[in-house]
């Protein structure tokens, strides 16, 4: 049996530290690790792992939504693994390994893992909720002007006007969104966002 530790980040300027150590510090030795949005779901090094697991491997991660924030998604690929006859083990949930019977121990498991993903697609639910209701009380007040963009060619931050630059001249030379996902660790909303405004700055002219 192999043990495989996944990490993963959103965005190039957070770190993985904290991960690898909680991985390290429960035994793991091959991490892989990613820069990627938890909402796309095309992302290589996941997939990699992923298939390298065999009968009786083990993934191992520091939280449910670092494999994904999306339910169906988490679904998706937890069958994966099951199909691989391999074994999700997320360092936040119970293992029960103090349960002799196997059986009993994955059905155990299995079930704290769809509560998790109930609670987290609620949580998310909710937050969203609460945004909007805001937003509307903000407009009601006339004191909401929509939110501010991190990412345009006059950011103040260097690195996120750099990227967007980036994003703008990898689209003009026709390259693939998920080619330029890859790029620059930007999540695909950023990148067809950006290549919208590009579409509409070329509408304007025509």
């Amino acid at each position: 049996m192999t043990k495989y530790g996944y990490a993963r980040v959103s965005s190039k300027e957070q770190h993985l530290d904290r991960q690898i150590q909680q991985l390290q510090a429960a035994g793991i030795t091959e991490i892989y690790q990613e820069k990627a949005s938890g909402v796309n779901r095309q992302r290589p090094v996941l997939k990699q792992v992923i298939q390298k697991l065999t009968k009786t491997d083990e993934l191992v991660v520091i939280s449910l939504d670092r494999l994904s924030r999306d339910t169906d998604h988490l679904t998706q690929l937890m069958v994966q693994i099951n199909l691989r006859q391999a074994t999700l083990r997320v360092l936040d949930i119970p293992d029960f390994y103090d349960i002799p019977n196997q059986n009993i121990q994955q059905f155990m498991h299995n079930i704290v893992l769809e509560v998790k993903k109930f609670m987290a697609a609620e949580e998310r639910t909710q937050l969203l909720t609460r945004q909007r209701q805001g937003i509307e009380i903000a407009k009601a007040r006339g004191r909401y002007t929509g939110g501010q963009r991190l990412y345009t060619r006059d950011a103040v931050d260097v690195k996120r006007r750099t990227r967007y630059l980036k994003i703008r001249n990898m689209l003009q030379n026709n390259q693939r969104v998920c080619d330029i996902m890859r790029a620059t660790g930007c999540s695909n909303t950023l990148v067809y966002r950006i290549k919208r405004e590009l579409q509409a700055e070329v509408s304007s002219v025509d």
